[in-house]
């Protein structure tokens, strides 16, 4: 176990709870899936994290870190992404809640084909927003190896991303149960509508914040 673990823990607990773009698409998903889809949404950011935690093993995030090329355009196809799934919000509070992306909870509780669908969308929602934020990367290139020392064995880097990883699937399994604890009231057209379209501002603001970070 690497010297700095539980310092690691704090730090990257921190990191997990702070609000950002996937907290928003997650709660998003989860007011109008309940927390069957905040829960599929929030496992796709997890396999998001696995991958860059992969990458960053075989050397490849370092490549996307040096290359200002590279980073700008995963940063700018992120940043993309979450003005188009925060436009998509705004037009669904609009417009009443129209918006077929992911079924309502009560639909896909019996297996059928369309549950599978919903679940598949939540899933590669979660997942494409998270590969496409590149700061997941630099978490991973900038942050673990500040708590890993020369004394350390050469399994302690892993040992690190496997704890980031853990921890993100907990909090998402908590706060997908606690999005459904509340879907009662977030069922409400009134309070659905209100809550889609302040997602769908963050997710905008969010994606024009990325795009213009240097």
């Amino acid at each position: 176990m690497p010297d700095h673990f539980l310092a690691f823990l704090g730090v990257a607990g921190l990191l997990t709870l702070t609000p950002g773009p996937d907290m928003a698409l997650v709660l998003r998903n989860g007011v109008r899936g309940g927390s069957r889809a905040a829960w599929w949404t929030g496992l796709g950011c997890c396999t998001g994290i696995a991958g860059y935690a992969l990458i960053t093993a075989v050397g490849l995030a370092a490549v996307l870190a040096a290359s200002d090329a590279a980073f700008t355009v995963i940063k700018v196809a992120g940043a993309a992404y979450l003005v188009y799934l925060g436009a998509r919000a705004l037009w669904a509070a609009s417009a009443g809640g129209s918006e077929p992306a992911v079924e309502p909870e009560i639909g896909v509780t019996g297996g059928s084909g369309a549950a599978m669908t919903s679940r598949r969308e939540a899933f590669r929602q979660g997942l494409v927003s998270n590969l496409l934020n590149p700061k997941i990367a630099l978490i991973f290139l900038t942050l673990i190896p500040q708590f890993v020392t020369a004394e350390d064995p050469a399994y302690a880097t892993g040992v690190l991303a496997v704890a980031f990883l853990a921890m993100a699937v907990l909090w998402w399994r908590v706060f997908s149960l606690a999005v459904g604890a509340l879907g009662r009231l977030m069922a409400r057209e009134r309070v659905r509508r209100a809550i889609e379209g302040l997602t769908g501002v963050v997710l905008i603001g969010l994606g024009v914040r990325m795009a213009l970070q240097r």
